[in-house]
Formats: structure tokens, C-alpha cells, sequence
């Protein structure tokens, strides 16, 4: 088997997740550090456009959004399951609750200038990276509202006090952590990490007692990589082809036609390509770039949009 390639920074919270589910599933992975904020050819060589980080790439195969990364290593390697009590609504819905509602309340708490995370990552950072960070951000979220840190503090309150309520058990649901545990994990991570921030989870002593049994976890064994390396594997490599390939609900675009997917909330780049896929879990997008070759590009239905390329 191709071993899994993440394509992540350190100080991304979605990476931390993704990295905890790779640790997870006992896999061996090649890591290649990208930049934090645009431009970032190598990555846009590998997804036509797509910055979000992190992806996992297998071959030729491009995977967007921890969501789906999730269900590729879930493949991959079944054992142990991100769903040991199956498949079910309620932990989707915490799950997505976490990597969006919590998510926007924990970041700009977390990653206040001077402090938390900024202060850890940033610490020796000039002005003017400061100030294009910045700027890359707000470009980023363009067209979508992030609460100032006041607010998101005063929202963590009532967030934290039922997070800690729901611990009956060791994971939210159970004896074994599922999918929802690692979007729980990483929404809470800016907080949880830095040593200045981490007595607001330590005043909820099962939450925290959850992080540090997550973060024991580890990041399994990873060997690093270059973005030039990365690339080279994709283009010697083949895509895996798509099982059973659908059109659901495409509003008449055919497989086969040129389409364009992207968020529907923050990092509204679009990718255009062939579509291979429109499942009720996932699209699938195959375009040809001069470097990395031919790819397919993989996308969660839930959360992003196609539209006809233009």
C-alpha cells in the first residue's frame, strides 16, 4: 500500500486532527510541511485550487476536509473504527457541531495576538508576517462572521459547562473514541495547548482529563517529505478508479462535463475538472496538472457545492 501522505503546518488545529486520527489507525505517513498562508504552489499543483489544510494524498489520490480524510483512512484501515458504535446521526451532528460552532468560538480565543497559540507559534514572527497572516486570514473567511474573542469567551461558558456534562464515560459516547471525539479534540486544542490558556478547560476536570487521554494517542510514525517529493509520487502514480459513480442532484451537470467544487463557508476557491462522482457522501473531481499529472481530487458532499465550471 502507497503510505498516506499529510500535507499540514503545526499549528493548524484541523492537522493536529488528522494527524491524532493517523496516530490513531497505527499508520505509517510521510508528512510534508506547507505553507501557512498563500501562495502555495505545490498544494494548488495537487488540488487545482483548493487551500485548506490539511490533505491527505494516497498516490494520486487528493483528500479535502478532515471529514472524508477520515473516511479514507477508515479504508485504508478499518480497524480500529472512527465508528465503533456505528455510523450514526447524533455523533455526525457532534462532530460537526464541533468543527464549526466550537471550532469559530475556540480560534479567536485561542489565537488572540500576544497570547495562546500566537504567542507558542508566533513568538518569533516579524511584523509583517504578522501582517500578511493577518490578511491571508481575512481573505479566507471573506463573507463569513467570526465572533470578536470577548463574545467567543462568553459563548465557551455555556459550551464548556455542557461539553463536561456530557462525559459519562471516557469519550462522548462510550469506552472507545469515535469520529465526534477528534473534532472535539482539535476544537478545543487551541485552548488545551497553550499553558496560559489551559485553565479554561482545566476548571472542567473531565474535559480535561478527555484531552490529555486524546493526546496520548499520538501522531503515530511519520517520516518527512519535500512538496517537490509529494508531487513526484502523484504523477508516477494512478488514481484509484471510482466505484459506482453517480450524478445525484448535480442540477444537470453530467459526468464526464467540466464542474466546479468548493466550500460553501470560508476558502471559497473553486476546483474545475472532469466529475467522476456526485454521491450522497462525496464528489469526485479529475483534472491534469503539468507538474503532478492526472489526480483525482476528493471533496465531502456535505459542506461544498458544484456548479458548472466557467
Amino acid at each position: 500500500m502507497t503510505e498516506p501522505i499529510l500535507h499540514h503546518y503545526p499549528v493548524s488545529p484541523f492537522a493536529e486532527k488528522a494527524r491524532l486520527m493517523l496516530g490513531y489507525k497505527r499508520l505509517a505517513w510521510k508528512s510534508v510541511q506547507i505553507p501557512l498562508i498563500m501562495p502555495k504552489p505545490d498544494v494548488v499543483a495537487l488540488t487545482g485550487g483548493y487551500r485548506r489544510t490539511p490533505i491527505l494524498q494516497v498516490g494520486a489520490d487528493i483528500y479535502c476536509d478532515t471529514a472524508l480524510i477520515a473516511r479514507a483512512l477508515e479504508r485504508i484501515a478499518p480497524a480500529p473504527s472512527f465508528f465503533p458504535q456505528g455510523d450514526t446521526y447524533v455523533q455526525q451532528a457532534a462532530a460537526h457541531f464541533a468543527d464549526s460552532t466550537l471550532f469559530w468560538n475556540t480560534v479567536p480565543v485561542g489565537f488572540t495576538p500576544g497570547t495562546g497559540m500566537m504567542k507558542m507559534f508566533f513568538k518569533d514572527a516579524t511584523p509583517e508576517y504578522l501582517a500578511a497572516f493577518g490578511k491571508d486570514r481575512s481573505a479566507y473567511r471573506a463573507g463569513s462572521r467570526r465572533g470578536p474573542a470577548h463574545e467567543c469567551k462568553a459563548n465557551l461558558v455555556g459550551l464548556l459547562d455542557r461539553i463536561e456534562a456530557q462525559f459519562s464515560a471516557p469519550y462522548l459516547f462510550g469506552a472507545a473514541p469515535c469520529y465526534a471525539d477528534f473534532s472535539l479534540y482539535h476544537a478545543l486544542w487551541p485552548l488545551w495547548l497553550p499553558e496560559d490558556l489551559r485553565p479554561m478547560i482545566a476548571r472542567h476536570p473531565r474535559t480535561l482529563a478527555f484531552m490529555e487521554r486524546m493526546s496520548a494517542i499520538g501522531h503515530g510514525k511519520s517520516s518527512e517529505i519535500s512538496s517537490g517529493d509529494a508531487i513526484r509520487i502523484a504523477n508516477t502514480s494512478m488514481p484509484e478508479p471510482v466505484k459506482d459513480p453517480v450524478a445525484l442532484e448535480t442540477n444537470g451537470i453530467a459526468l464526464g462535463a467540466q464542474a466546479a467544487v468548493m466550500p460553501i463557508d470560508t476558502g471559497l476557491d473553486p476546483v474545475i475538472g472532469e466529475l467522476l462522482n456526485a454521491s450522497a457522501n462525496e464528489f469526485v473531481i479529475r483534472r491534469t496538472d503539468p507538474r503532478a499529472g492526472t489526480v483525482h481530487v476528493h471533496f465531502p458532499r456535505f459542506g461544498f457545492q458544484l456548479n458548472k465550471a466557467t
